[in-house]
């Protein structure tokens, strides 16, 4: 297990990227130019972090599991 900005972390880039070159953006992938390859990268980073359910966190999504915090937190009585 590594720090963040180490080597581990550039190959994983370096893999992704090499995934993009070599699936989507070649001559016949469904990608064409750079505004393809940003577009569809932000709407999938926008599914893994908010929209795609966690086994680690019951198969609930983040957002689910932050409502549920805020919500419990919110019903919470302040003492003093």
């Amino acid at each position: 297990m590594g720090s963040v900005g180490d080597a581990y972390d550039n190959a994983m880039a370096e893999s992704q990227i090499g995934a993009y070159k070599t699936e989507l953006i070649r001559p016949d992938g469904p990608w064409r130019d750079v505004q393809h390859v940003e577009l569809n990268t932000l709407h999938w980073v926008h599914w893994f972090n908010h929209d795609r359910p966690h086994e680690s966190i019951d198969d609930l999504t983040p957002i689910e599991v932050e409502s549920a915090h805020y919500a419990a937190r919110n019903r919470l009585i302040p003492s003093g």
